[in-house]
């Protein structure tokens, strides 16, 4: 399994907008409009990320940005669109993809990530602590985790 930053591989740009959307139901544009700020401004946010298979298939993906559309802006930057195909669920590919999105970030000079995501134990295994409930844009709650990237930088 590779591990792809988009900034570093461009060439992967259109077909990593057309899974997101895919894979979230968000308009295209609003993934082009995002992954092209990535390339443009590299080592900033926002950031994405693909884990490809040797075969160049997709297995999974996530990405850095600002906010994950809620209504609180001191709560940033936040991880957001993590999926894993089903196929290579249950073997360690999301523990993996978030501990080289941590440590990217890291490297980049980011001190903590934040996280909505109505799922609960899975983050806590991985060091991410529950923050608290915030309100989204549409007016439901949701829950928000936090992770110190402090370790990352003693790595």
């Amino acid at each position: 399994m590779q591990w792809l930053c988009l900034r570093e591989n461009p060439q992967w740009a259109d077909r990593a907008c057309r899974w997101y959307a895919e894979k979230w139901g968000v308009p295209l544009s609003a993934y082009e409009e995002s992954v092209a700020l990535c390339l443009e401004k590299k080592g900033q946010i926002p950031q994405w990320y693909l884990a490809v298979t040797e075969e160049g298939e997709i297995a999974g993906g996530m990405g850095v940005i600002e906010n994950d559309f809620h209504t609180r802006p001191d709560l940033t930057p936040n991880v957001c669109a993590v999926y894993v195909e089903p196929a290579f669920r249950g073997k360690g590919l999301g523990r993996r993809m978030m501990e080289n999105l941590c440590r990217d970030m890291a490297q980049m000079g980011q001190t903590d990530l934040f996280l909505l995501t109505d799922h609960t134990r899975f983050y806590e295994k991985l060091g991410w602590r529950f923050q608290e409930m915030v309100r989204e844009n549409g007016g439901d709650f949701a829950r928000c985790y936090h992770i110190s990237l402090t370790p990352y930088f003693e790595r």
